[in-house]
């Protein structure tokens, strides 16, 4: 559980602190130790925290115990051991109180940043996890601390005591002796007893920001000396997830993996290399071609691409990252700088042109499909197969479009977007897929539908209290194309023709007028159908055998079955 430091990056424009490495002598120490934070001013990410923590030493209003819950890698463990200097700190001179900025110099400071200070207890709570260890605890906090002003239990991933253990813990973190603090970390906040976290002050400690990230990454390579490219530092922090210790871990590798002869520099195709990720190029041109219709030559590059080593689930989350990518960039907020400047415009280009409706398909078809894959025993399989069920099954219009393409028989087969300029399949292709569609340049003319066919289109797209209500109490007075007059009653409400006006819009394209009116009104489907059933009923009372079994038993009633009432709303 551990954090790190940054110094101030102008070309983001923060000001964050100083990395501060630890000094070392021996053998080799990873980055994330090397740079674990020395100072609450080198713990980045975390300023409310902090902030609290300094008010409470400086009002001399100290709970007794503290529990950091959080992510893993974003300074739980290194928290609890700035907060053990902090309280134990006695300065240069060795007159100094609890303070926020401990100096790092004073011997109880010293002593606990080499982890080696007698009243400073860390416990591993995975491998502690019974009653007696807690019973140990229980006893020595009776006696008083040997050299420092308190003695501090750090019990890391807390949440795997035992149930006895918390149960034997309750008394003593409720009213602990004056001189003791418990300081608790743990990923699973929701496995520890709320009669636990009741007894304790919680910090919840936020995932670090991919600009936060990269700020400390670039500031922890030049004090290593190491030249890396932006884009490359860009993708480290973006596959850290957050996470400091993750992202120093994949640095760490970054660094060991770049090319000597290169004068040891980091690139960003190196480091996609190293991370398994697909290509971006590639994955483009694979949009490209999905996006124009071409499943043959969506199957040629997904084979290319496993022949070099990339695994077919890496290319579905390329994917989808692109279809998320170009998503945002139609509501103005991508921004992502690791992207080259010709792939920003593609995206952006292809933003302008596809609408909201497909996209979202595309990324739902995207979606399950990763699952597939990634569950597969042959993923290239499953893959080719999930690429052409999106050139052919995302291209399936909506329950709106659908009705108007039926009646007028027209299925449309022109290409959701043009292949990537350039791309090696620019040309025309001999597949019959009929792609998503773009946004239309210009709204097309309303189609006419019966009061059945809107309920149908009501129900399949999930406007459920609309079709209801058309059902129930929608009575016609006129019906055109684009124009629906109908009788006002109070279970329609105010926002009915509003709602389905808007609704109609939405589902055909087209823009209805919908308005209450006055006239002769014709039932509504359900008035339709219980007259209907009414009049069944009494047909069916007059034949011989009900009449006899009604006779016999009273109290029958006649009851549809759900076949007939399926069938009389069709």
């Amino acid at each position: 559980m551990d954090d790190s430091a940054d110094d101030d990056t102008p070309m983001l424009g923060m000001d964050l602190p100083e990395v501060t490495p630890q000094p070392s002598s021996g053998p080799y120490r990873v980055l994330a130790r090397k740079y674990r934070p020395q100072t609450f001013a080198e713990l980045i990410g975390q300023d409310a925290m902090v902030k609290t923590l300094g008010n409470a030493i400086a009002r001399d209003r100290l709970a007794h115990a503290f529990l950091m819950t959080g992510v893993r890698g974003v300074g739980k463990t290194s928290t609890a051991r700035l907060i053990a200097k902090a309280l134990n700190c006695i300065g240069p001179d060795g007159q100094g109180g609890p303070t926020i900025d401990p100096c790092g110099v004073c011997e109880p400071c010293r002593a606990i940043t080499e982890g080696r200070h007698i009243d400073v207890i860390e416990m591993d709570a995975a491998s502690n996890t019974g009653v007696d260890d807690v019973r140990e605890i229980i006893e020595a906090v009776r006696y008083a601390a040997v050299s420092a002003r308190y003695k501090i239990y750090i019990i890391d991933e807390v949440h795997m005591l035992s149930r006895n253990a918390f149960n034997a813990l309750l008394k003593t973190l409720e009213e602990p002796p004056p001189h003791v603090k418990f300081l608790f970390a743990t990923t699973e906040v929701n496995k520890v007893p709320v009669t636990v976290l009741s007894r304790c002050q919680r910090f919840d400690l936020r995932r670090i920001t991919p600009d936060m990230l990269f700020a400390h990454f670039s500031a922890i390579l030049q004090k290593e000396g190491v030249e890396a490219e932006a884009p490359a530092i860009w993708l480290i922090a973006n596959a850290a997830e957050g996470s400091v210790r993750d992202g120093l871990s994949i640095l760490d590798q970054a660094i060991a993996h770049a090319d000597l002869d290169g004068g040891g520099k980091i690139g960003a195709d190196q480091v996609r290399a190293m991370l398994g990720l697909s290509d971006r190029t590639a994955i483009t041109q694979l949009m490209a071609t999905i996006l124009g219709g071409d499943s043959g030559g969506a199957i040629d590059l997904a084979r290319a691409q496993y022949a070099l080593g990339i695994e077919p689930v890496a290319m579905v989350r390329g994917l989808m990252d692109l279809t998320h990518a170009i998503t945002l960039a139609k509501v103005s907020r991508h921004d992502d700088p690791a992207l080259a400047a010709g792939d920003r415009e593609r995206i952006v280009d292809w933003a302008q042109k596809l609408g909201f409706a497909p996209l979202n398909r595309l990324w739902q078809l995207l979606l399950k499909g990763h699952d597939e894959v990634l569950r597969a025993n042959n993923p290239l399989e499953h893959l080719e197969m999930l690429l052409l069920r999106v050139i052919y099954a995302a291209s399936m219009p909506d329950p709106g479009e659908l009705a108007k393409l039926l009646e007028s028989g027209n299925l449309p087969t022109m290409p959701l977007a043009p292949p990537a300029p350039g791309s090696a399949h620019d040309g025309p292709s001999d597949s019959a897929a009929v792609p998503i569609d773009a946004d239309a340049g210009t709204e097309p003319p309303p189609t006419a539908l019966t009061v059945a066919q809107i309920h149908q289109l009501l129900e399949a797209t999930g406007s459920h209290r609309l079709a209801v209500q058309v059902y129930d109490h929608l009575r016609i007075i006129e019906l055109e194309p684009g124009n629906i007059v109908f009788a006002a009653v109070p279970a329609l409400g105010g926002s009915f023709a509003r709602d389905l006006g808007d609704t109609l819009l939405t589902q055909t394209g087209s823009r209805w007028h919908v308005r209450p009116g006055e006239g002769e009104a014709r039932p509504s489907l359900g008035e339709v159908r219980a007259a209907r059933v009414a009049d069944n009923g009494e047909r069916i009372r007059e034949l011989p055998v009900v009449k006899a079994a009604l006779a016999a038993f009273p109290d029958a009633k006649l009851v549809e079955d759900d076949d007939s009432r399926h069938k009389s709303q069709l």
